[in-house]
């Protein structure tokens, strides 16, 4: 079994757990359409279009 020869340091440690807070979340685009917020590359919720043809019919 796999056993570290020296521990990790403080400064290792932190480096370490530093990487995830890098990561910045998606952030919103305006619909051409309704002009409303959604996620960059997908249907819009609002009005069913995407790449200015409407995709899916929403009630």
């Amino acid at each position: 079994m796999a056993v570290p020869k020296r521990r990790t340091s403080k400064s290792k440690k932190n480096m370490r757990r530093a990487a995830n807070s890098k990561m910045v979340p998606t952030g919103f685009v305006e619909c051409p359409q309704c002009h409303e917020p959604k996620l960059p590359h997908r249907v819009c919720q609002t009005c069913g279009s995407y790449n200015g043809k409407e995709v899916v019919s929403v009630d």
